[in-house]
């Protein structure tokens, strides 16, 4: 049997837990169990479902201390973001079944015009592919409302962190866990009984598996990588909080992160304050090192091929003209695990890599601008449109620029995690993919319409019509 084996990043020779690879007749034994538990759990009243969705998130949430401890080795996420994580995803199943009743309710009408009634009906089995960066969460937004709604799901992890998620898996009602690579992703999107096809992560596996299940006729919900601007317009105020905030948003986990603050967009008047605030909060609040060591703050990379490619990214900007300024420090051994040293660089052109591509790690630009038109030309340069914010003293002034940036969403006064919210649906535009999740909009991505309609011509009292005729 083939076993993913999956390495701690931080001590790079500990190996933390296997899984077994999945092959393509496993990935087929798992679809047809789903689709037969689908029918019953679609069966059962949607005050049944959540009650047990909510049995789950309670049992879960006595595990939260266990779980942190797995996703921090397995991740290389620091300690306290894990638990944040894992509760913030139960958080999540919580709000879902809160209002799935409400929101998948059908809707009846039954007037002049006849008797109409729209059902909110289940696709059946969904297949979900989730990526490493932040396992627990990313499987959850999917699963909650899938299962809410009346669907089973087959569940691909990641293979750089498949022990958590799968542990959550095993929790929850009518899912069903598949391990592997690209072989075992294809086999999952293409099966015949998938009907619906849920992933998040990167452009190139997007366009693979968004390829792979058009060709049958599968609808995909595709949340993928951004390159995320944040503009400081000329009147923002910001506090040695705001700063240490603004650093978390681009370091956290490693700046691994899809919605990340990726790209600085500071007044050229102010540019040299902002630096500094800005390494001076990095002093206060990032610490590099092993994750579950008492007041790290970030972890390391996911793996060598990441951090590699990192470093060529800095490495590239210094010859291009940029300047370094090191953030934070190092409270580990560099070469215990795949540590990248947090960067700021300046005096970067839009076209070198480290702006006009993500990094998706802990180094990011600052760039500066004279006008705001042109700061705004210059955020929606680009293929992608996942996440933004805008910073300003003047909150209207913030809407008004952001209502012009070409991003899914926007945050204001406020980058990243801390500007999300469970009502509010997100995902991205251009190329940053399609779909929503979280809010009421990410309810309804699992779910179809499916209509009883009784004219009122044709009802016991109705008048009729011709059978050539349209209707008014």
């Amino acid at each position: 049997m083939d076993l993913i084996s999956r390495e701690n990043p931080a001590r790079t020779t500990e190996i933390v837990g296997r899984v077994p690879v999945t092959g393509a007749d496993g990935v087929d034994a798992a679809v047809r169990r789903a689709a037969s538990a689908q029918r019953e759990w679609a069966a059962r009243p949607i005050g049944d479902r959540v009650a047990t969705l909510r049995q789950a998130a309670e049992t879960l949430a006595g595990r939260v201390g266990e779980l942190a401890v797995l996703l921090a080795r397995e991740a290389g996420k620091p300690l306290a973001d894990c638990r944040g994580e894992i509760s913030f995803a139960l958080a999540h199943l919580r709000w879902v079944c809160e209002h799935a009743p409400r929101v998948l309710a059908p809707a009846e009408t039954d007037d002049a015009a006849g008797r109409l009634v729209v059902r909110r009906a289940p696709y059946g089995v969904v297949g979900c592919v989730t990526p490493w960066n932040a396992p627990v969460i990313l499987a959850v937004v999917k699963l909650a409302p899938a299962l809410a709604a009346g669907n089973a799901v087959v569940l691909k992890p990641s293979p750089l962190a498949p022990l958590t998620v799968g542990e959550v898996a095993a929790a929850l009602p009518g899912v069903e866990a598949v391990h592997g690579g690209a072989a075992t992703g294809r086999a999952l999107v293409t099966h015949p009984l998938v009907r619906k096809v849920a992933f998040t992560g990167g452009d190139a596996a997007g366009r693979e598996i968004a390829a792979a299940a058009g060709a049958m006729l599968t609808p995909t919900v595709m949340e993928l990588g951004g390159n995320d601007p944040a503009i400081f317009l000329p009147d923002f105020a910001l506090s040695g909080d705001d700063y240490e905030r603004l650093v978390m948003a681009t370091f956290a986990t490693s700046g691994q992160v899809c919605m990340a603050a990726k790209r600085l967009y500071v007044p050229r008047a102010r540019t040299a304050e902002f630096t500094e605030a800005y390494r001076a909060a990095a002093a206060r609040v990032l610490v590099a090192g092993d994750p579950l060591t008492p007041g790290v703050t970030m972890g390391p990379v996911i793996s060598a091929q990441a951090a590699d490619r990192v470093r060529g990214l800095v490495a590239a900007s210094v010859e291009r003209g940029g300047t370094e300024v090191t953030l934070g420090r190092m409270d580990a051994d560099p070469e215990s695990g795949y540590f990248v040293t947090p960067t700021l660089v300046t005096g970067l052109d839009d076209h070198a890599p480290l702006v006009a591509e993500e990094q998706f790690g802990p180094v990011v630009p600052l760039l500066s601008y004279d006008t705001e038109e042109e700061a705004l030309t210059r955020a929606n340069a680009g293929e992608l449109g996942l996440g933004a914010s805008v910073w300003s003293a003047d909150e209207d002034r913030a809407f008004a620029l952001a209502a012009r940036l070409e991003a899914g969403f926007v945050f204001v006064n406020t980058h990243n995690r801390t500007g999300m919210s469970l009502r509010a649906p997100f995902g991205g535009v251009k190329r940053s993919g399609y779909g929503r999740e979280y809010g009421e909009e990410g309810l309804l991505e699992y779910v179809q319409s499916a209509v009883v309609h009784a004219p009122a011509a044709f009802r016991r009292d109705g008048a009729g019509m011709s059978a050539t005729a349209y209707p008014v």
